[in-house]
């Protein structure tokens, strides 16, 4: 479950990759764009402490070092050729576009940056006795079995949910007793048969589908931050091979293939020793963690999922390196405590 701070500190990253960006073609004409939510942005990234916003800098300039090895696009920058630079808003996510930063050209060029701090995490959704998993993820709608199953669970949470707001106590989830007995459990049980059933009936098209929803609808570069370790990582998600696009006579020296979609799944089942978390492993290197949690302290009629992509194929271009910033001040700041310690010894 995302925390407030995990959220702020995700959205101030978004703003430090923008500035970035600004930043590193600072001799060209860089537009960014106004709105709401990067207002938002600036707000929690000028909320940081200095060692944190610093460490958010290092983290988005070693990213944009990687990615523009990828992005010829990227080489011609200019005044001429301006750089437009804009953030998401959340709603976009709901709607199949999981990218938070964008950066494009007059032309029609444009990728996308999914920006994670500290966390690998990719889309999330819910489940309720209302909501159709089947229709919504893949176009093809849950069956009447599916719904026997999980309706009678959700009716019983709105209606303690219900109860304990007449009652004028809202009910909390802590309060609850096995709550994984009597919710994670079935609720997953009836998601997993639901699933395999659907595969079923489409077989060769459901593990495709499933990584397109939970991706998204379009390509980008998902950048994670690594504070403890003083890295970056970035995932080139290339499904529709719209990244390292050429620029005129520029290409780029790597290649980054469209990644192979998967056709069949191996397994879908319980994570040993876990009462709320599946895994959903398919070929072509793709596996999948799904861990259900209660999205709120109080209880709702809904429960949601926490995804993280435990591998994909090995054709994805994955680059980790360090803050070569952070590295070079940690240089810095030794040979000054050196200095001073042998001007002491003097």
């Amino acid at each position: 479950m995302a925390s407030g701070i995990q959220t702020s500190n995700g959205k101030a990253f978004e703003f430090a990759c923008i500035i970035a960006l600004r930043d590193r073609y600072h001799y060209a004409q860089i537009i960014i764009e106004k709105s709401p939510q990067l207002d938002t942005a600036i707000n929690y990234y000028n909320g940081l402490s200095c060692q944190n916003r610093r460490f958010m800098d290092y983290a988005a300039q070693t990213a944009i070092h990687i990615i523009e090895r990828l992005e010829p696009q990227l080489w011609n920058v200019s005044e001429t050729t301006p750089l437009f630079l804009s953030l998401q808003a959340d709603a976009a996510g709901t709607k199949g576009d999981v990218r938070d930063v964008l950066i494009r050209k007059q032309d029609g060029w444009e990728i996308g940056l999914s920006c994670k701090h500290n966390h690998h995490a990719v889309k999330h959704s819910r489940l309720s006795d209302t909501i159709d998993f089947g229709k919504e993820w893949l176009n093809i709608p849950c069956s009447n079995d599916y719904f026997s199953k999980v309706v009678p669970l959700f009716s019983e949470l709105r209606f303690l949910r219900d109860k304990s707001k007449e009652e004028g106590k809202p009910l909390l989830w802590n309060v609850i007793t096995e709550k994984a007995e009597r919710y994670y459990i079935p609720v997953l049980s009836a998601f997993m048969d639901e699933l395999k059933h659907i595969d079923k009936k489409h077989p060769g098209q459901v593990p495709a589908l499933l990584v397109h929803y939970l991706l998204g609808k379009h390509d980008f570069y998902k950048i994670i931050t690594d504070d403890k370790n003083m890295t970056t990582r970035v995932e080139a998600v290339n499904i529709r091979n719209t990244l390292n696009a050429s620029a005129e006579d520029l290409k780029s020296f790597t290649k980054l293939p469209p990644l192979k979609m998967p056709t069949q799944f191996y397994h879908i089942g319980f994570k040993p020793g876990s009462n709320n978390t599946i895994e959903v492993v398919c070929d072509e290197g793709w596996q999948i963690s799904m861990r259900l949690h209660n999205a709120s302290s109080k209880v709702e009629p809904s429960l949601k999922f926490y995804v993280n992509l435990i591998s994909l194929p090995s054709s994805t271009y994955i680059q980790t390196e360090p803050w070569e910033n952070a590295i070079e001040k940690i240089r810095m700041q030794r040979l000054i405590a050196y200095s001073k310690k042998g001007s002491t010894k003097k």
